[in-house]
């Protein structure tokens, strides 16, 4: 009689040895089956040969870049964040209930072109400021610009409430007093947020409170004078601000708004003073 452990040993060894062949992962159907042999690579529609054999990915280079781009992100001089976080919150619920209901009730009430003549009104009236700006800056082209603007806004669309300026190649250019301080190296200070107006900073706003005070001085069309005794059309200038403002808090559907809008806001504001 056959030695019952010697039996139960060789079946064991039988067992693992099929089951070892059955797991064993094939490297390539090429590799498992020497018959089979590949196919040529033909162009596919688009004129590539297999374009993903040559493919790489760098996984630590690739999060090198993320962490760098998330560190210059997160590296613009905020040391009032949490004030600044408060403002952003609240200018977010004003504009929720307050301001774009507004916005919506003005569109509701007033057909487009009326709206498009408000704007306009209110652009031409910020030429002002333009062309001073423009003028501090040494941009001699563009403050010659500007004035044809003024000029064909002023006398040929009455008053501003038609634009034949763009239509004649001559398109809006912005220029603020921020941009000029930006121009002559004035460094931008801590990130601020503005309540209703947003995002700044110290030099900006300091360049805001100088461009209000310079159009409130020269009274262009006597506005600045009439808005004193007639509320309504400072009130309406707000309107079509926000009108015209296509930015809308939540739209980046992102926990980290605040620091794209901060970090954005930085860098945009660098390439205006740059150009």
């Amino acid at each position: 009689m056959a030695n019952p452990f010697l039996l139960a040993t060789a079946l064991l060894v039988v067992a693992g040895n099929a089951l070892a062949a059955e797991t064993a992962p094939r490297t390539s159907v090429v590799e498992a089956d020497p018959q089979v042999t590949q196919a040529p690579l033909t162009p596919e529609a688009d004129g590539f040969i297999d374009p993903l054999r040559e493919l790489k990915f760098n996984p630590g280079l690739d999060q090198r870049e993320f962490e760098r781009s998330t560190l210059e992100a997160l590296n613009v001089y905020d040391p009032l964040e949490s004030m600044n976080r408060r403002i952003y919150h609240f200018n977010y619920r004003l504009d929720q209930w307050v301001l774009l209901p507004l916005v919506s009730g003005y569109q509701h009430v007033t057909p487009s072109f009326v709206r498009t003549g408000v704007s306009n009104f209110f652009n031409n009236l910020g030429d002002v400021p333009n062309l001073f700006n423009s003028v501090l800056q040494l941009k001699a082209k563009r403050s010659a610009e500007i004035t044809a603007r003024l000029m064909f806004n002023t006398i040929i669309g009455v008053g501003g409430l038609w634009d034949p300026a763009t239509s004649m190649g001559l398109p809006r250019q912005s220029e603020d007093f921020g941009q000029t301080l930006g121009f002559y190296g004035v460094p931008e200070g801590p990130y601020l947020m503005l309540p209703v107006l947003g995002p700044s900073n110290l030099r900006d706003t300091t360049g805001l409170v100088v461009d209000y005070a310079g159009e409130q001085a020269v009274n262009y069309l006597n506005v600045a004078e009439a808005s004193e005794n007639h509320p309504e059309i400072f009130a309406l200038r707000v309107v079509d601000k926000r009108y015209t403002t296509k930015f809308r808090y939540g739209q980046l559907n992102s926990p980290f708004e605040y620091e794209k809008v901060r970090y954005v806001y930085t860098q945009a504001r660098k390439l205006q003073i740059a150009e």
